[in-house]
């Protein structure tokens, strides 16, 4: 049913209503850039984009950040602040049709009174290519102002040539002071809470809770007043379900919580190593992925420092397809405290470049002709195998004998490192060559 059936003040009661009904972060958005909460180092007095925001001079931007860290309320006082159109898009639902269509109107609009049109697009990253490009041509020509909103780092989501045409603004998690002004405020304003009052512990478990997040702690905090009142830690715990982890397995966090885990192991830090480990599991990472990453470390990273790193490493990933979760939990924290305490060489890493390097230089170097296959009728008349020599027939178990193409000499590529039991097989060879 159409809202011209409705005449003024129905529908100002109808959104009197919503507003009543929506969840408490969404009663609290901000109106003003005064009334958002942290990224001060964006809208303090003098910032970049405080500054564009009060000359309605903001240019396609886009806004990444953790959840919960004002993104969507930047991009309402966008719409309360500027003179140009305002309209507002979910990557979840819009589609390509969806997108031209509002480039095609903000053309109109501009030709026609000179207007800009700015398109908030919240969660911009889920757009794919085709979805990106429909919205180049509108941001372009300057008839489509761009505001994205992403969790995910752009660099990895967004298509260069729309990341740069515009300014990319880092929002920051919120501070504790930040977290306490949002739940005094909620308590204070007629918006909000009115009446609800907080235990000062409780204020402390909220902001842990947070981490960061304002809509994590209103909600918590909406749920919690339905608890009791005033607030108390108990109600406060029991609306915070489980710990609240932000994670994606395909962005942003995924990649700097596995780059973390896998430095704690190289760093040889136990204790980080099973905290990144379970704070992966915890929020749901694929297990296999981590153990398939200790496989790769124990190869590029123990190496020949402790062969029996790859032993185990293995054998944490042969427990996960047994046993599956949660009790593969332990084969695999076994796994990461014995990668992070293991010796450490990356001489099989720095060998295999030297021999991506040498394959390069040395293209199609041929075969020393006593290395070359003579089992076939017809090769010894080539000379295949002439002036080879069988090392079981040596009773050191080794000959000194070729075995590299020419323009290659021996030691070029694998060179012991200093650690574990590689000293040991420096000293064999060593040994072996003096022998």
């Amino acid at each position: 049913m159409s809202d011209t059936l409705f005449g003024p003040d129905e529908q100002a009661r109808r959104v009197e209503r919503a507003r009543a009904n929506a969840p408490l972060a969404a009663r609290l958005r901000p109106r003003t850039v005064d009334e958002i909460v942290g990224q001060r180092h964006l809208l303090g007095p003098g910032a970049p984009l405080r500054r564009a925001l009060e000359t309605d001079t903001l240019s396609s931007a886009i806004l990444w950040g953790p959840p919960g860290t004002g993104k969507t309320s930047i991009a309402h006082v966008v719409a309360a602040m500027t003179k140009g159109a305002y309209v507002e898009l979910s990557a979840v639902t819009a589609g390509v049709k969806d997108v031209r269509r509002i480039v095609t109107d903000a053309r109109a609009l501009r030709d026609a009174h000179g207007r800009r049109t700015v398109l908030f697009l919240d969660e911009i990253h889920r757009f794919n290519k085709a979805q990106q490009d429909a919205l180049l041509p509108g941001v372009e020509d300057g008839s489509v102002t761009l505001v994205g909103a992403t969790t995910e780092n752009p660099y990895f989501s967004l298509n260069a040539p729309l990341l740069s045409r515009s300014i990319l603004y880092r929002l920051a998690p919120l501070d504790e002071a930040d977290i306490r002004a949002l739940v005094a405020r909620a308590c204070a304003d007629e918006r909000g809470l009115p009446g609800v009052s907080v235990e000062p512990d409780t204020v402390d478990v909220l902001v842990a809770a947070a981490d960061g997040d304002a809509r994590v702690a209103l909600t918590a905090l909406e749920v919690a007043a339905g608890l009791a009142n005033p607030v108390t830690v108990e109600a406060v715990r029991a609306a915070l379900a489980q710990p609240h982890l932000h994670y994606d397995r395909e962005g942003d966090a995924h990649y700097d919580i596995a780059s973390a885990f896998i430095k704690s192991l190289r760093g040889s830090d136990p204790d980080a190593a099973v905290y990144w480990l379970v704070r992966m599991l915890e929020a749901g990472e694929d297990p296999r992925f981590l153990a398939r990453r200790m496989v790769i470390l124990a190869g590029e990273d123990v190496g020949l420092a402790d062969p029996h790193a790859l032993e185990v490493a293995v054998a944490a990933f042969h427990a996960l397809e047994f046993v599956g979760l949660p009790e593969a939990r332990f084969p695999l924290a076994e796994a990461a405290i014995y990668l992070a305490l293991a010796p450490k060489s990356n001489s099989v890493t720095t060998a295999l470049a030297r021999a991506d390097a040498a394959v390069a230089r040395l293209g199609n170097a041929p075969v020393p002709v006593h290395l070359r296959d003579a089992h076939y009728k017809g090769a010894s008349k080539l000379g295949h195998g002439t002036g080879y020599i069988y090392p079981h027939d040596d009773p050191r178990g080794w000959v000194a004998q070729r075995h590299l193409p020419d323009g290659l000499d021996p030691r070029d590529l694998y060179r012991p490192g200093p650690h574990g039991r590689e000293p040991r097989l420096a000293e064999w060879r060593r040994t072996r060559e003096h022998d």
